[in-house]
């Protein structure tokens, strides 16, 4: 099974994804989180002026030492990563391969079938890397879910390429 993704077709740039890298990225949704009835979804600029205010508060009141917190915080993170279920949106990945201006679909090739849906419809396509901290290495490299959980049960397996027509 091949672990990357290529996103081809009438794009100015094909490019590939590595969804083993992911699980480092800030755009990541803890799934188990996101399906519940607690899930807020946040601007990523806001969340990141948040984070930065954050920080920069703490180094003014507690200055530039590391605290003994910060290990404990890190050990969280840690233990989260190693144990939920993990998955990032498409849009952007879409959006940074340029899709020509007369693009109007993207095509989810799996290994035996076809699923075509709208450009527009790649903010509410949702790749799931990672189950229970595990990548998805016998059924993946993804799963694809719908951001209303429609497909929960059963997503879309054995994704192996992207095409935008």
């Amino acid at each position: 099974m091949e672990l990357i993704i290529p996103i081809t077709g009438n794009v100015k740039h094909a490019i590939t994804l590595d969804p083993t890298v992911w699980i480092f990225d800030d755009r990541r949704i803890d799934l188990d989180e996101f399906f519940s009835e607690d899930f807020i979804e946040k601007d990523e600029m806001e969340e990141y002026k948040e984070k930065m205010g954050k920080h920069w508060s703490r180094e003014i009141m507690e200055g530039a030492t590391y605290p003994p917190t910060l290990k404990s915080e890190k050990r969280y993170e840690k233990d989260k990563m190693l144990s939920s279920s993990f998955g990032i949106v498409l849009k952007p990945f879409i959006h940074n391969a340029v899709p020509s201006a007369n693009a109007t679909t993207f095509t989810l090739i799996t290994k035996d079938e076809k699923y075509t849906y709208p450009l527009e419809e790649a903010n509410n396509v949702i790749f799931k890397f990672s189950h229970n901290g595990k990548p998805l290495r016998e059924d993946g490299p993804v799963h694809v879910l719908f951001k209303d959980g429609s497909n929960q049960d059963s997503p879309i397996r054995y994704v192996q390429a992207i095409q935008v027509d």
